[in-house]
């Protein structure tokens, strides 16, 4: 007899179909440092496509940091949080985050993803409601469908959507709204004053999920409720550090008592290994970097507006960034493969964004900045993509290309 599952697997196609036609994109193998410029098949190419926003993950200090952790504590903790696997640098992360981001508490998960799983999953329940933009990070979205809790979406960044599904609530149930403070495909900022006006008008909590905001916007890279200056009315901030913080892992910080319900609710976190000495260490070294260097930050604005006004300049459609993530959008989806193919030939790196994680009529290229890159790296950048642009036909650009 047939299996099923088998038989299931073997109807997927959408790789192959790619691959036949020469523009597989994805599982690119790095050999080298990831920086601004890295090694491809032993060729140069330069690297926008990285979250490395900061350009913190080859920095001396850090390696440094990482290595004395594993000379101290080995490679691995052997269990979770929860059991045997709390080491005294875990508890030293977590205060230095909490006060980073201005709340009472924070607990620590093996990745950023497992946060959001884990946050989302036990905080409601049955009767309560998980409120989303409908544009938020897919960890949000599986954590939500973890949930016994029901699940609203709402337009996104539009507040008088988000109204309209939280006035029909009953007005009994625990409410809770969740999103990104930074979208990591589209690069704008979520709208987060009036998001707090309208929380507070039906008495919805509020999550941020800052995992492209720390180290961004915010005092000394703080966040989105840093920025808006609404940390207190944010309930729950939460981070990652395969980002800026050039690690791997990450937080929730809230309440105290928020923390400790967590720390005994979230099964990511009771059933999951505990973060790794070595990236602990890195996250705490990062921590010092950022907040002793603000010029770090200022260079990381510099090359945004330096690139955006490039590629606004050329005809880019860029949408509606307002961050270093900047989607070039190409609106096609067999073009943006041919595009990001051809680019690599010539030395750059980018990423493609094609259905159906955007719809068709959304595919774009995602090409985002760091502080580690040069004006010339850019200019180089600017100048490629628009060529293979025009050698591609790509129409979806504004006139003067």
């Amino acid at each position: 007899m047939v299996k099923k599952l088998n038989e299931r697997i073997a109807q997927f196609q959408d790789a192959n179909k790619i691959r036949e036609i020469g523009l597989y994109p994805y599982f690119r193998p790095i050999e080298s440092a990831q920086d601004t410029e890295v090694k491809i098949g032993n060729k140069r190419v330069l690297m926008f496509g990285s979250n490395s926003y900061l350009g913190l993950t080859n920095h001396p200090k850090i390696k440094e940091a990482s290595k004395k952790a594993i000379d101290k504590y080995g490679t691995g903790c052997a269990g979770s949080r929860f059991l045997n696997g709390t080491l005294d640098i875990h508890i030293e992360l977590e205060h230095r985050l909490s006060k980073f981001v201005g709340k009472e508490a924070a607990v620590l998960f093996s990745t950023g993803f497992q946060v959001n799983l884990g946050v989302l999953s036990s905080l409601t329940g049955r009767n309560d409601y998980l409120i989303l933009d409908e544009f938020d990070h897919a960890s949000l979205i599986d954590g939500s469908r973890l949930s016994f809790s029901k699940v609203i979406k709402f337009a996104h960044n539009n507040m008088d959507d988000l109204r309209r599904k939280l006035s029909i609530l009953p007005e009994e149930a625990a409410k809770l709204i969740a999103v990104d403070g930074i979208f990591s495909m589209e690069g704008d900022i979520v709208k987060l004053p009036e998001l707090v006006k309208v929380a507070d008008e039906f008495g919805a909590n509020i999550m941020v999920d800052d995992a492209h905001s720390l180290g961004v916007i915010g005092e000394k890279g703080a966040g989105a409720a840093s920025h808006f200056n609404l940390t207190k009315e944010v309930d729950l901030i939460m981070g990652t550090f395969s980002k800026s913080l050039a690690s791997l892992g990450g937080f929730i910080a809230s309440d105290a008592a928020t923390i400790d319900y967590l720390k005994h609710k979230a099964r990511s976190l009771i059933f999951s290994a505990s973060m790794t000495p070595g990236s602990v260490a890195s996250v705490l070294a990062a921590l010092d970097i950022i907040e002793s260097e603000p010029a770090l930050i200022e260079k990381l604005w510099a090359n945004t507006n330096y690139a955006t006004k490039l590629l606004l300049d050329e005809g880019f459609d860029l949408g509606h960034t307002e961050s270093p993530i900047l989607p070039i959008y190409i609106r096609d989806n067999l073009k943006t493969f041919q595009v990001t193919k051809c680019l690599q030939d010539e030395g750059i790196f980018v990423n493609p964004v094609v259905s159906p994680a955007v719809p068709a009529e959304s595919s774009l290229l995602r090409f985002s900045l760091m502080a580690s890159h040069t004006f010339d790296q850019i200019d180089e950048a600017v100048e490629k993509i628009t060529k293979v642009c025009k050698e591609v036909g790509v129409t979806s650009i504004k006139e003067n290309i």
